[in-house]
């Protein structure tokens, strides 16, 4: 069965469901294949702009009802998939990220199929900042990535194929309980989309957007996906949430800052890196009153504090907590949110997040706080610490990083959209409600329009040094093969997310793989920050400062100045020079053009000129 635009002609083979879609500016024709038991499309008939179908999922047991619809002369088509009935709780699933137990999921829905592309294409993963796998890749992974949770899933709801020029989009239209699949199919690579049960069912029509393109590669397919966020109200710029909050302005192209020392005193530390140069500064150690107006009447520094609205501790368990770790697992909610206020299971058992090991050595899990129920508990404390306290900026830990989630508390109940909601709420809460510049972890679409910063963007999840999130100070001299080839791996690395909302979040490392965490890759790590247009983040002692001192001075201000210089503005373009992709280049909308060469040789320039090897370029035009 065919139906067709100008652009598009589309193809159902009724046998087992697939599509197949001629692109007639190219002549080039994606095909889907069949994954697993596959049943054909019954009833298949055109209707007004598409065909309808209907398809039995053999995995499930559903009868599913497929729309295909092509969108008016534009090289798009749009799948829309319903269905009615429980899906079986068949498939075991992380209870949570960082923890070992799991529980008892929906086996998700499958369909529609993966385009399956040829040999010389790459996969286009927004997982965080973005990555690009070749499909003949035996290296790579399989793996799920949920779209509803920034720490590893992806961040936008997208993901394609391209060749460098030719290639498709899939926007995840529905992405609450959406997952992607990085699966192979006869030992290509292939992105397979599955849809999670919504309370044990399938609940509302699940909708996936195909977008064809003739040329422009990775590029084309985020200034789509921009327009896109834009349509769907998940945009606002960093112009605008300036006018209404200057300090907003203090958070362009500043260092991130860790002080990892509470024996010395932070302000003299400021002050030796003000001697260096080093004067735009997010301080996100927490500090007294009296320090923290001290820092206020600096310029160029903005202060800041971690929180964590999540986690929650037994009060039975704080005995054994090591010291300094009661206040984050406990301090942030009052003693009456436990048990009442956790987040319930579909087993019915309270959600296990993160662990903690105690003193007797032993290993405590915390429990979650529901979405709904944190907000008030982050209302209390903030009226209550900010009368003191003057922080201009706080950092919410795992907001965005862990997955929205289902609770089957009879008080407080949500569905993922519902847990989406209550997290955007939250730090709607400290952005407009306190006026608080505000960052969260790792980041996520669904929080643009709320926050400024997201600490964890720039680092791949699945490619970060061993225990990121536990050993933070820890610096690693060994450079561990993963990390360098795909964390900062020139070949794969791709600045998806610089490339939609980089005007909008100002992306950083994440605090467990910063700047100089790998020393051998301190410069690469620069490059890269460069490149994208953003700020560094460096995490210290008084011991690690005073022997490379000079190192953060000259990283700050081989990163910075650019970082400033771009920090409003839109990347227009990122291009790769060279075959190998070892010499890149990022334009941005204010005429800044910087080029980066990661390769061992120079590299010649248009006007003459050559690129050493690691070393940049930043022009005007």
């Amino acid at each position: 069965m065919i139906i067709e635009n100008t652009m598009l002609r589309l193809t159902l083979t009724a046998a087992d469901g697939t599509l197949h879609v001629l692109d007639k500016r190219t002549g080039q024709t994606w095909s889907q294949a069949a994954t697993g038991p596959a049943s054909a499309a019954q009833n298949a008939r055109i209707v007004a702009q598409g065909l309808q179908f209907e398809k039995h999922d053999v995995t499930t047991g559903l009868d599913l009802q497929v729309r295909v619809q092509l969108v008016d002369d534009l090289p798009e088509v749009v799948v829309s998939v319903s269905s009615q009935g429980e899906m079986p709780l068949t498939k075991p699933m992380p209870a949570a990220p960082y923890s070992s137990s799991t529980v008892l999921g929906a086996t998700p829905v499958a369909y529609p199929y993966p385009f399956v592309t040829g040999a010389d294409t790459w996969l286009v993963v927004p997982m965080n900042e973005g990555i690009s796998y070749p499909v003949t890749d035996p290296d790579i992974d399989t793996r799920r990535f949920p779209a509803y949770g920034g720490h590893g899933g992806i961040c936008m709801a997208f993901y394609g194929a391209t060749d460098g020029a030719r290639g498709y989009m899939t926007i995840i239209e529905t992405p609450d309980d959406a997952i992607i699949n990085v699966d192979r199919q006869d030992g290509v690579l292939c992105v397979m989309p599955e849809w999670d049960a919504e309370k044990g069912r399938f609940g509302y029509t699940r909708r996936l957007r195909y977008v064809f393109f003739e040329r422009g590669g990775h590029v084309a397919m985020c200034k789509r996906y921009r327009s896109y966020a834009q349509q769907v109200g998940l945009f606002k710029t960093l112009a605008e949430k300036r006018r209404e909050n200057p300090d907003v302005d203090l958070l362009i192209g500043a260092v991130n800052v860790w002080y990892m020392d509470r024996e010395h005193d932070p302000l003299a530390m400021l002050q030796e890196m003000r001697s260096l140069g080093i004067r735009h500064v997010l301080w996100s150690s927490r500090q007294p009153p009296e320090v923290l107006q001290a820092m206020n009447r600096m310029d160029g520094v903005l202060t800041s504090r971690y929180d964590c609205m999540q986690d929650l501790l037994n009060p039975d368990w704080l005995e054994v907590l090591p010291p300094g770790l009661s206040g984050r697992f406990w301090g942030n909610n009052s003693r009456d949110a436990w048990p009442k206020d956790l987040m319930i299971s579909a087993d019915g058992e309270w959600t296990r997040g993160w662990p903690v090991r105690g003193t007797d050595g032993n290993t405590y899990p915390c429990g979650v706080t529901c979405d709904r129920q944190a907000i008030q508990y982050e209302r209390d404390i903030l009226r209550e610490e900010l009368s003191a306290h003057p922080y201009h900026c706080r950092f919410l830990d795992t907001t965005t990083a862990t997955p929205w989630r289902e609770c089957y508390h009879p008080d407080h109940p949500m569905t993922r959209g519902d847990s989406r909601h209550w997290k955007m709420e939250l730090l709607r809460l400290v952005s407009e409600e306190f006026g608080l510049v505000t960052g969260t972890e790792t980041g996520h679409e669904a929080s643009v329009p709320y926050v400024h910063y997201y600490e964890g963007m720039l680092s791949l999840a699945y490619y970060r040094v061993p225990d990121a999130g536990m050993a933070m100070a820890k610096i690693y001299h060994e450079v561990p093969e993963r990390v360098a080839k795909f964390q900062l791996g020139e070949n794969y690395r791709l600045p998806l997310w610089e490339l939609v909302f980089h005007d909008c979040v100002v992306a950083q490392w994440y605090w467990g793989d910063y700047n100089n965490k790998l020393p051998a890759l301190w410069d690469k790590r620069d490059l890269f920050n460069i490149l994208y247009g953003t700020p560094p983040m460096f995490m210290f002692n008084r011991e690690i400062w005073a022997e490379h001192s000079a190192r953060f001075a000259k990283s700050y201000h081989a990163v910075c100045p650019p970082a400033r210089d771009v920090g409003y503005a839109e990347m227009t373009d990122h291009r790769f020079l060279t075959p190998d992709r070892s010499v890149q280049q990022t334009h941005f909308a204010n005429g800044t053009v910087i080029t980066v060469n990661f390769g061992p040789e120079a590299h010649p320039l248009e006007d003459g000129d050559s690129l050493a090897p690691m070393t940049h370029r930043v022009q005007k035009l």
